[in-house]
């Protein structure tokens, strides 16, 4: 894996994503995503659990919080599998899990991820990530 890490997107990648699928219709968000082996909760304390647990699981915390705000939004998790290693690509490099989440509209997913109720739980993907990419697709 490369030494920069990516959780967020910046300002600058929000606005050429919204500039670019504005009124395009449905999209669907490839998600790679390398955990942690132990969950760290230190920016989100009030979610931590009594007992440590792994990124895996913190993600899927994350997943349970999020997918009632998905639904409402129109969203659908269209498919969930275990990553691994490239076939074509850089060597060594690895992703634990893969997503393909389908979104109505680039505006409804910017809603969708601005929502107070969503972003109360935002806290359980921060602790369980070490790493991530994610690829609107047209």
């Amino acid at each position: 894996m490369s030494a920069q890490t990516y959780l967020d997107a910046t300002q600058e990648a929000a606005r050429a994503f919204y500039q670019q699928y504005h009124g395009q219709g449905e999209i669907v968000m490839l998600n790679l995503l390398k955990f942690r082996e132990v969950a760290d909760y230190s920016a989100n304390p009030e979610l931590a659990p009594l007992e440590a647990i792994s990124g895996k699981e913190a993600y899927q915390r994350y997943m349970k919080h999020t997918s009632p705000f998905l639904q409402e939004a129109g969203g659908e998790l269209l498919y969930v599998g275990e990553g691994g290693s490239f076939l074509i690509g850089p060597e060594g490099e690895g992703w634990d899990m893969v997503l393909l989440v389908k979104h109505r509209s680039a505006e409804v997913f910017i809603s969708f991820a601005r929502n107070e109720g969503y972003l109360k739980g935002i806290g359980h993907r921060t602790a369980a990530l070490a790493d991530s990419r994610l690829l609107p697709m047209k």
